[in-house]
């Protein structure tokens, strides 16, 4: 199953929280403050600053009020990029990887539908900045979408029938 790893989405969550002080007072954050705020424990939590830094999303500042800021426009900053950096390549199928072996490959019949889903998930994620995210708000969508309907009667159903 395609999972956000917890770290990939502490990531975000911190990236989008800098990007809305940034905003709001210009100034430095600090990780408690982060940690704090976002709920993210503070060791994790400065391991992954650490690692944000390194991958040029942050610059650090030392001092009384240091801490750390956007080192790029939070439009111009991807949650494709920010994943990548901290998980490593997202892979769907071993099969679209450089040096993956699949016995089944030469059989296989869902190949290219596969590699077309992939392709359009990491165009999304691409499409997707911290900005974007900061202009989506924090709303929880009550709202379930059109295609899911279905399953939710589907799910509803089975429950019932097994009971």
């Amino acid at each position: 199953m395609l999972k956000l790893t917890k770290k990939a989405d502490y990531s975000l969550i911190a990236l989008k929280h800098f990007a809305l002080r940034q905003r709001e007072t210009g100034e430095a954050v600090s990780a408690k403050e982060v940690a704090d705020t976002c709920g993210i424990p503070l060791p994790l939590l400065s391991k992954l600053l650490q690692k944000l830094g390194k991958a040029g999303f942050l610059v650090s500042e030392y001092g009384t009020n240091g801490g750390y800021r956007l080192a790029r426009d939070p439009g111009l900053i991807s949650a494709l990029e920010v994943i990548r950096a901290i998980d490593g390549p997202i892979v769907l199928a071993d099969c679209f990887t450089e040096h993956s072996y699949c016995g089944h490959s030469g059989r296989c019949t869902v190949r290219k539908p596969l590699k077309r889903i992939h392709e359009g998930i990491l165009r999304l994620l691409n499409s997707v900045s911290i900005k974007d995210m900061l202009q989506d708000g924090d709303e929880v969508d009550s709202v379930i979408p059109a295609p899911l309907i279905g399953l939710e009667g589907a799910v509803n159903s089975a429950t019932y029938l097994r009971k």
